[in-house]
């Protein structure tokens, strides 16, 4: 790019935007066919998913609140990833931070800011092929447990149906359980394909992160013939996740605050740095095995607090009315209730 085209670009307030799409104005952005756009991930954003118009569409947050991504590559006509699975699977970050970038700036783009209080939810990765789960990888959480430190991460898994949201509801399966439990979990999202790679790269193939709760049956997981893991773990509803994630540039995973609250009672605080096989470790170790995709999320295990870890003259099990709310640093708080 010369120095002419540079200086007016700055004047018309779009040097950011041209930095952002590989060198192009915001009108050749608006030509260019989709399968020549710049791939890679999003950086500096506050992602969500919304429910909108009948279905779920990208949203970020910003200082002027939170923008509806297809509403405003409508208005500014630029091409941008309508869904978190577009952005996630078409590594569509470029674009993304070229519309936002473009947005703020513009007065067209005006109609696309909603308030964040009038916005519904979805989960915040509507889609993931794959949801991985680790058991057991709080050191403090093992000892509540009385259970030894494992020598490799224990894997289980959830499945769509127990997808979630902020502001959302479990509706609780009274009829086959009765002791339900909290688990406040750091997800990772991943964003590149990821397959045998090392620890040392591992944390490059993560999009973002962001807030969970591995909601569990205890008495079907642990007491059940069998020991029904997949049962105690992956009934509807039992995957809430969000607000927000945010993208893998702005976080540092192995040394976040997490908590969460009942009622506004505090029963799990720590800190990721407590984690027994950090997130570098756990990508690491399930690309032995499985192929992670784009969009696939990983919950990373849960600190000590939970009710399982109390004596048993002490537990006393979730039940409906209860209201959930459980935090991340910089990663914000995941409300729900139980029904």
């Amino acid at each position: 790019m010369d120095q002419n085209r540079r200086d007016f670009l700055k004047k018309a307030g779009l040097l950011a935007t041209v930095a952002a799409t590989g060198g192009l104005t915001v009108a050749e952005a608006q030509t260019k066919p989709p399968q020549a756009q710049a791939r890679g991930m999003a950086r500096g954003l506050t992602l969500l998913t919304m429910q909108r118009n009948g279905e779920y569409r990208l949203g970020v947050k910003t200082d002027k609140g939170i923008l509806d991504v297809p509403e405003a590559a409508k208005l500014l006509k630029m091409q941008a990833p309508g869904t978190m699975d577009e952005l996630l699977t078409k590594e569509a970050g470029p674009g993304l931070n070229a519309l936002v970038t473009a947005a703020l700036k513009s007065k067209a783009a005006e109609k696309a800011f909603l308030k964040e209080d009038t916005v519904k939810y979805g989960p915040v990765i509507p889609r993931p092929e794959k949801i991985i789960c680790i058991g057991l990888n709080y050191r403090k959480h093992a000892k509540e447990v009385g259970m030894e430190e494992p020598s490799q991460p224990i894997l289980f898994n959830k499945y769509n149906n127990a997808l979630n949201f902020h502001n959302g509801s479990i509706k609780l399966p009274v009829a086959v359980s009765t002791k339900f439990d909290y688990e406040v979990e750091l997800v990772i999202v991943m964003g590149k394909e990821a397959k045998n790679v090392s620890e040392a790269d591992a944390l490059s193939y993560v999009a973002g992160y962001c807030t969970g709760n591995d909601f569990s049956s205890r008495d079907l997981q642990l007491e059940a013939p069998g020991k029904q893991w997949m049962l105690g773990k992956t009934p509807d509803g039992f995957a809430p996740l969000g607000p927000y994630m945010v993208t893998a540039d702005q976080i540092d995973p192995d040394n976040l605050k997490i908590e969460c609250r009942v009622n506004g009672e505090t029963r799990q605080s720590s800190n990721t740095n407590d984690l027994i096989f950090n997130c570098r470790q756990l990508i690491a170790f399930v690309s032995k095995f499985v192929t992670m995709k784009p969009g696939d999320i990983i919950f990373t295990g849960t600190p000590e607090g939970v009710i399982a870890g109390y004596p048993k003259e002490k537990q006393v099990w979730l039940k409906a009315g209860d209201k959930l709310a459980c935090s991340l640093e910089k990663l914000g708080e995941l409300k729900f209730d139980l029904v």
